[in-house]
């Protein structure tokens, strides 16, 4: 999606030149926030603090005791907020709210990065795709695994072919209940955040999903999902996502014809395990390990706060520099996915995506 925000004084301003250091002389950005919950208060604290940007209003109904809108004023509708004059706004809000929010920032003018899942449904995905693509609305979906360390130079490393052909890729996403999620279940909230970086990394769509899940917690919604996947290449995948855990993990790997990377997202440490450049001898290993054991090898990569970078990129984007946002589209197949997922746990049997209209 392309398109250039509205400027944020009267007149035109010329966008300056894209980068976290640059200190270019134009009016900052103005910028707004829907929510203070737990993901709202440290979306204020990074806008509070970028380049760039200013912090000109935030939106609770339930106001701001706690002083987590960094100074800026607390409204109690989208509406005041709008007429603040923003160029771009953050959704934070519950994501049942997604749709009604983002269509009337839409309706506006307003660019918009919506928290993740984009929507909870399908249709809902779709109108807010429809609403921002059709008024050329710069706009992302906060997808913040694609902006962890670790990831990112997982992404690099397969894009240069250092694992060779891709067979599997497995991820581990679980801890406790989170006690702020009351909306979607498990599988609309942490198991999209798999779904996403699954197809990110590999630069693959989800071809195929079967899955199963429980719910123990005494909820509506599920509270742990299983589900086996294939991409369209062929490449396997593996998702075990919970809150029925006291273990907390971040895990994911990806196995190819070379070896193993394995993502710690938690730490941000990206390690590989090679296959074996020399035969193993000793008998009884053989046996036990087998004889592809090669070097392992935890790389140092810059490890900044994610979510720091995911609005670094997003304000380049809303300039019009060419920056690696989650698009609504992809986000919209995010949903696709999840939904399948879940229909596929309903009938027991295993759900084929068609292709997305538009590849990743």
């Amino acid at each position: 999606m392309t398109g250039a925000p509205r400027p944020p004084g009267p007149g035109p301003t010329a966008p300056r030149p894209p980068g976290p250091g640059s200190t270019a002389l134009r009016p900052p950005l103005r910028v707004g926030l829907t929510g203070l919950g737990s993901m709202g208060r440290h979306h204020a604290r990074v806008l509070a603090a970028l380049d760039g940007v200013e912090l000109v209003g935030a939106v609770d109904p339930l106001g701001d005791r706690e002083g987590r809108a960094q100074g800026a004023p607390v409204l109690r509708t989208l509406g005041e907020l709008i007429a603040l004059g923003i160029d771009y706004a953050v959704v934070a809000c519950p994501t049942a709210l997604h749709v009604d929010v983002g269509l009337e920032l839409a309706r506006a003018g307003v660019c918009a990065l919506i928290e993740k899942p984009l929507a909870d449904t399908v249709e809902g995905a779709r109108r807010l795709v429809t609403a921002f693509e059709s008024r050329s609305l710069v706009a992302g979906v906060g997808h913040i695994e694609r902006c962890n360390p670790a990831l990112r130079s997982l992404r690099l490393r397969l894009e240069s072919g250092e694992l060779g052909e891709v067979y599997q890729v497995v991820t581990r996403r679980q801890g406790p209940f989170p006690h702020r999620i009351a909306d979607v279940g498990v599988v609309k909230d942490l198991a999209t955040h798999d779904i996403d970086l699954t197809g990110w990394v590999t630069g693959r769509e989800y071809a195929a999903i079967a899955a199963r899940t429980v719910s123990k917690s005494g909820r509506p919604h599920e509270d742990m999902v299983s589900a086996v996947g294939r991409l369209g290449d062929g490449t396997v995948v593996n998702h075990l996502v919970n809150w029925l855990s006291p273990l907390k993990e971040r895990f994911t790997s990806v196995t190819g014809e070379n070896g193993c990377f394995v993502a710690d997202t938690l730490t941000a440490d990206l390690t590989f395990y090679s296959n074996a450049a020399q035969r193993t001898e000793w008998e009884a290993l053989q046996a036990f390990r087998g004889v592809s054991e090669g070097d392992m090898i935890r790389y140092a990569i810059p490890k900044r706060e994610p979510l720091l970078v995911e609005h670094e990129l997003f304000r380049d984007a809303v300039l019009g520099a060419p920056a690696d946002i989650c698009t609504l589209r992809q986000g919209l197949r995010t949903v696709e996915v999840a939904a399948a997922v879940l229909e596929s746990a309903a009938s027991g049997t295993t759900v084929e995506l068609a292709a997305p209209a538009v590849a990743r």
